[in-house]
């Protein structure tokens, strides 16, 4: 008798302790600190960067903030908390190069989508970013890429310019967000600035 097939496993256990599934995740298997700390250890430009340490997703989603509030200083704190986790997802589906996003195609974007739907809920946010924030989002996460690629990838700035754009605005402290921090920084600093933008959005409460 041949051995029962079984469905293969789509779920990834969290130090939480949370089983967070990739194909129907759940707000409810949704922790801050298993995002911080896996963003905190998740390698921007599958770690070719310069620097004795990573330039990780959770130092980059904190300059991907701190950019838009240099485009758009009346932004609210739900919006700069939508933007703080426009990245979220990949602290369980890792961090892919936009070239490898092209070939995976659709599928690739419907769990991303899932995942980052299932934590906005969890936080009390909209399902989806509104469209001007997502835009924002999108134009700040292009201004944090050129700054990424010209500090620590290697590109020259034409090049930079052509695949990302120049930014048209940026942080008094962005020079302190190219410096690469220890995963334990990163992840201390993610969690602390969501925290100061949830609790200003929630009022206290």
């Amino acid at each position: 008798m041949p051995p029962r097939e079984t469905a293969p496993r789509a779920w990834q256990r969290m130090l939480s302790g949370r089983r967070l599934d990739l194909l129907d995740p759940s707000p409810l298997d949704v922790e801050i600190e298993d995002i911080a700390h896996g963003l905190a250890r998740v390698a921007r430009w599958n770690g070719q960067t310069r620097g004795p340490h990573v330039f990780s997703v959770a130092q980059h989603s904190l300059l991907v903030e701190a950019i838009a509030g240099a485009i758009d200083p009346g932004l609210t704190h739900e919006a700069r908390l939508l933007v703080l986790l426009h990245d979220a997802p990949e602290y369980v589906i890792g961090d892919i190069i936009s070239p490898f996003k092209a070939v995976l195609g659709d599928g690739y974007k419907g769990i991303e989508n899932r995942l980052l739907s299932a934590i906005h809920l969890r936080f009390g946010l909209p399902p989806a970013a509104p469209k001007p924030v997502a835009v924002l989002a999108k134009t700040a996460d292009k201004a944090s890429a050129y700054l990424e690629a010209t500090r620590l990838a290697g590109f020259v700035e034409a090049e930079a310019a052509k695949f990302f754009g120049r930014p048209a605005a940026m942080p008094d402290d962005a020079d302190e967000f190219l410096q690469p921090w220890t995963a334990g920084e990163a992840e201390d600093r993610f969690l602390a600035r969501f925290r100061r933008l949830d609790e200003a959005r929630t009022g206290g409460v």
